[in-house]
């Protein structure tokens, strides 16, 4: 197992992986130094909107937790689904959506930040402050890239 992290901000995404399977991704204070896969320093620093060929390994299986999971990560970059789309094209309830984003392992490769209520951002652990940078960042990069090809 490849463990190391990278900067966002303020914060340090902490990456455990193996090949192209994500275990964990964590946002911490303090984080042990280390490589990541370069494909989390050029999301972080818009400068790539994918993760590909990196998975989640909480997409394996049949879980509800890895439905939704597979679901989420079907939500292109720079859009946002509600805590009751996902749970629709799921087949679960949206709480159970929120208990699932809650518990996701692998934060940015299932990207939790795009999942809101229906009436404002919803959580995010470990700060409110990361979603609402993660999808600001997506916001302009979409808006650059729309300038660019207009």
């Amino acid at each position: 197992m490849n463990s190391g992290s990278c900067s966002f901000g303020l914060w340090k995404v902490a990456v455990d992986w193996e090949g192209t399977t994500v275990h964990r991704v964590r946002f911490l204070k303090t984080a042990d130094a280390g490589s990541v896969p370069v494909q989390f320093t050029k999301f972080l620093a818009g400068k790539g909107t994918s993760f590909s060929p990196l998975i989640s390994a909480a997409v394996a299986g049949d879980s509800v937790y890895a439905r939704i999971y597979r679901t989420v990560s079907l939500i292109p970059y720079g859009e946002t689904r509600t805590y009751g789309e996902i749970a629709e094209a799921s087949g679960t309830h949206a709480r159970v959506v929120g208990n699932a984003m809650a518990r996701n392992p692998t934060p940015l490769i299932v990207p939790c930040h795009r999942v809101v209520s229906a009436d404002g951002l919803g959580g995010f652990s470990p700060d409110i402050a990361i979603k609402k940078e993660l999808l600001a960042l997506e916001k302009k990069i979409v808006k650059k890239r729309a300038i660019a090809h207009s």
